[in-house]
């Protein structure tokens, strides 16, 4: 039985991506065992790919905020003596950065990554023992598979699958509405610069005939769902997971889109893609949306042509499943 681990941390845009290249090994090497070491915020979505044997959480965004504390010390040494203890065929680093090379470093195996010329940040192809040509100009999710290949020695012939499974246990009491098609407005990103105006999520949010559901995750972004949901009136803040366990309310979240009658997304993060068939509509891109999602509206279009939009593609999946096509 081959043992493989992956290394793919964050964001959770990253993560997601990383999923067609965990189908295509699970698919070209039957029986292997596949671990995934990701940032503990995020190690819900690896654990709902049915693939993964292991998820192991490291918390590198939280310890680099706290090195002074004695107690993320002993927490990074656990760590790396948990990670150092299992013994793997092959270790592979998609993610490309000095973080994410320095953990993959830890662990027992051949460790694998893209080149000086592939990696986000070149230096971190110095740490792996097998180094691989990427092209920088192919998507992220192609990106991920061919490494993957590459590093496990397989062809790429799988068409790409997502693979990720969502349980009914992990939704949120209170996540959707009961009975009735509703619609997911995911108006947080990882980042300032992608936030969409407050404004224009009221403005689409009147203008779409259908319950809404506003999803947060932290506590700035319930007080601004509240504030979206408010402004629309017709819009549904659901609780947290009780147990404030951010994975279990990554799947909560995921099951709320995955059962949606469509998603309209600030952003232009993948991860609603991954998790339904109903249609997606992004308002806003940053420079390397090309490299990262699928065919996004400019970010300058008003909340109206984002309504019209997302009619229109829902209309047209309808349509679509109702003909077989």
């Amino acid at each position: 039985m081959k043992r493989i681990l992956f290394v793919k941390t964050s964001s959770l845009g990253d993560v997601v991506h990383h999923c067609p290249a965990v189908s295509d090994a699970a698919a070209a090497l039957p029986g292997a065992a596949i671990d995934w070491v990701v940032e503990e915020p995020f190690a819900g979505v690896a654990a709902m790919h049915p693939a993964v044997r292991r998820v192991i959480p490291v918390k590198v965004r939280r310890w680099r905020n706290a090195l002074w504390d004695p107690a993320v010390w002993s927490e990074m040494g656990e760590f790396r003596r948990s990670l150092a203890g299992q013994r793997y065929d092959v270790v592979v680093d998609t993610q490309g950065l000095l973080k994410s090379a320095l953990v993959c470093r830890f662990a027992s195996g051949t460790k694998h990554g893209m080149d000086r010329s592939s990696a986000r940040e070149p230096m971190a192809a110095r740490f792996y023992d097998v180094r691989h040509l990427v092209p920088r100009g192919l998507h992220a999710v192609e990106r991920n598979r061919r490494l993957t290949a590459a590093s496990l020695g397989y062809e790429l012939k799988e068409k790409c699958r997502y693979g990720l499974r969502i349980s009914m246990e992990y939704a949120t009491a209170g996540a959707a509405p009961s009975g009735g098609a509703y619609s997911v407005l995911l108006t947080m990103t990882s980042r300032a610069d992608k936030l969409w105006p407050e404004s224009r999520w009221v403005e689409l949010g009147r203008a779409l005939d259908t319950p809404l559901v506003v999803p947060w995750g932290s506590e700035a972004e319930r007080e601004r769902a509240e504030r979206i949901a408010g402004g629309i009136g017709q819009a549904t803040v659901p609780e947290r997971m009780s147990s404030a366990s951010e994975p279990q309310f990554t799947r909560a979240r995921s099951r709320a889109i995955s059962s949606s009658k469509g998603s309209l997304a600030g952003f232009s993060g993948p991860n609603p893609h991954a998790l339904t068939s109903a249609p997606i509509v992004t308002s806003n891109a940053p420079p390397d949306a090309a490299l990262t999602a699928r065919a996004l509206p400019s970010t300058s279009a008003s909340s109206r042509d984002a309504a019209n939009g997302f009619s229109a593609a829902w209309r047209f999946s309808r349509e679509s499943s109702e003909s077989g096509r």
